[in-house]
Parts: C-alpha cells; structure tokens; sequence
C-alpha cells in the first residue's frame, strides 16, 4: 500500500506539520505531494522541511492530490472542504467541523452528496484504552450507562491570547470549541449517538483579556488580535433515554489540570485519563465476601494523531469502514456546542430537536 494515496495538506501551521511528519516518516499508504497556505512564510517554511511544492491557491493543490487534510482556521474549513469534494477528494477535517452551524450544516449536505470519503478528526476516539472501553461496554460488563463526566481543564493553557484560537470571527468559539468539542464527540461516541432533549450550559471569560494573566508556558503562539470568546464553559445534557452528560472545560483555570473522562455504569465504571491514557474499570461483587475491584487497564503506548490519519488512509485504499466522525457526527457536536452558547447567553435550557444522526456512507 506504500504511496498509494498521494495526500495534500491545507493550513501549513503547527497541526498541519504535525500531518506532514507523520505521512513521510509512517509506511501508512500515503506520499505526501504537497501543501497549501495564503501566507508565504509558511509556505517556504513547509517546502524546506518536506521537500514537496507548496501553493498559494487550493486548486494547484487539489490537481495533484488524491486526498487532502484541512487544518486552517475553522472559519475556512467550509471553502476547503466543499472544494476538496467538488473536485473529487477524499477528505480529513480537523475537528471542529466548522466555526457556525450554518457552516457545519453544509459541509455536512455536501459530504452526504459526494462520491469520495468525508471525516472529521476527533482522536480521542480511536486510542486503544477507547477501544478497550468500548468492548466492555458491548459486552455488556457496565451494564446501562446512565451518566459521563466529561472533564478538560487546565490550569493555565490559552493557545496564544491574540492568535486565531481566541478570535470569534475565526475559531467560532474558545474553550468549549477548542477542547470542548473534544469530549463532547466522545461522549457521544460512547453512548452511539442518542437523541439529545435539551442543553444547559454557561461560557465564561475570566482569564484571556486579563492584562495580568500569569502563565509558565503560553500554550501556543501568541498573536496581535484580541480575545473575545470563552475560557470556559460548563453544560448538562439531557438525552431522551434519561442518559446525562455534565460537560466541565477550561483553558485556564485556578485548579489542578483535569482531563478525566468519567462513564458511569449500573454494573461498573470507569475513568480514562485523556491525557495519560489510563484506564481504569471500578466494580463490585459478593463473592466470597462483598468486595470492591478496581482493574487497571494497560495498553501499548500509542499516537493516537499517526492511528486517525491511517485509519483515514486505509478507507480511502479499502473502502473499509472506520471510527472516525462522519461530518453528520460532529454536526450533532457542533450543535450542541451552538445549544451551550445560546442557553448562556439566554440563561435557559435549549431544547433540542431530535433526530437520528445520518451516516455517511
């Protein structure tokens, strides 16, 4: 399979080098041709390091490419991603799916549309504590899932005051859209997607403007713009079989940094770290005597970027099905991200009107 699926990179920044790295240093089936980026720097900076062309229109790119993967700003995800498919490309999106809902809901109709693959790149999905997880859950050892804590806190860690991630215009949303999105995709994903009632939730900025914002390590590069979205968000959701999810995220905040994501079962439960990815399985039983266990889970230490992008590649050269987000997967995220930001701007509870999430096939 080696270099069997010539991939183009849109949004040369640091994610975008990230993909780079890994399509020439990994046999994955895939030859890197190329990259795209408005901003000459980085285009020169790109052709440097990889050794392949770099452009400063889509188009140039697309001719060459049997498959792209878009990391621009989330405000240009739309154009790239419906041009991509307009021209025949498979296509990998980093999560988010858009800045709007408006925008997520057409990269949406369009990939429901289109002959080649459309996937978003959530990655907490697919490393292997996740995988051990899930198998549990289908085996039914956690019983019904009745609650998650979805946790993403950190104690100080803004990616760059000023830079695109803390402009509205650009990103779309802070906190909840930057690491938020994250754990919500993979609640969801935990659940199978269940139809959602309603959201309450609130947003914050309490850190990002503050002229005296103490931080070891900027988290990111630090630009001239301002900041005017969310360092914070806080949300419960209801789904309509009484399942919850209470959503907690920060990029700043005057605690210890918290990436738990808690499944809470009427059997057993487990916390996975998201950050060290441990796992570990809480149960009880009366055998012998009543008695608590707690299982520690081990699994090979794994790069969960380098497991999205080739389970992206492999279903291009298989046709194979895969676990990463169908672009109407992470618009039922984006949607309830869209629910949080209304109920704190209106102070009540969104209902959500619910229906089954398409799969793309």
């Amino acid at each position: 399979m080696v270099g069997t699926v010539s991939v183009g990179i849109v949004g040369l920044g640091s994610i975008g080098h990230s993909h780079a790295t890994r399509v020439t240093n990994t046999e994955n089936g895939a030859t890197l041709v190329g990259g795209m980026d408005v901003a000459g720097n980085a285009r020169d900076r790109f052709e440097r390091e990889f050794d392949v062309p770099a452009y400063d229109a889509h188009e140039a790119l697309f001719a060459n490419a049997d498959a792209v993967i878009i990391t621009t700003p989330n405000r240009f995800h739309e154009e790239y991603a419906i041009g991509a498919l307009d021209a025949g490309l498979d296509v990998l999106i980093e999560k988010p799916l858009a800045h709007t809902i408006d925008s997520a809901e057409r990269i949406a109709e369009r990939a429901r549309g289109a002959d080649t693959l459309c996937r978003v790149g959530f990655h907490n999905r697919v490393t292997e504590p996740v995988s051990v997880l899930l198998s549990y859950l289908e085996a039914g050892r956690f019983g019904d899932i009745y609650h998650i804590e979805a946790n993403y806190l950190r104690r100080r860690g803004i990616p760059g005051r000023g830079s695109w991630f803390t402009r509205e215009d650009a990103a779309g949303g802070g906190a909840l859209v930057d690491i938020g999105a994250h754990v919500i995709d993979l609640a969801l994903y935990v659940l199978d997607f269940p139809e959602i009632d309603s959201v309450s939730g609130i947003t914050r900025s309490t850190f990002g403007d503050r002229s005296e914002y103490t931080y070891l390590d900027m988290h990111g590069t630090r630009g001239d713009g301002p900041f005017d979205v969310d360092d914070s968000a806080n949300a419960f959701i209801r789904c309509s079989d009484g399942q919850t999810i209470a959503l907690d995220v920060a990029w700043a905040a005057n605690r210890p940094s918290n990436s738990a994501f808690v499944v809470r079962g009427s059997q057993a439960g487990a916390t996975l770290d998201l950050s060290t990815g441990e796992l570990t399985i809480y149960e009880t039983a009366g055998d012998g005597a009543p008695h608590f266990s707690d299982s520690e889970i081990r699994t090979s230490d794994d790069d969960p970027h380098s497991i999205e992008q080739q389970q992206f590649i492999n279903a291009i050269a298989t046709g194979d099905d895969d676990c990463l987000a169908t672009p109407d997967q992470a618009l039922t995220t984006q949607q309830l991200m869209s629910a949080i930001y209304q109920s704190s701007e209106t102070e009540d509870d969104i209902p959500i009107e619910s229906k089954p999430v398409l799969t793309v096939e």
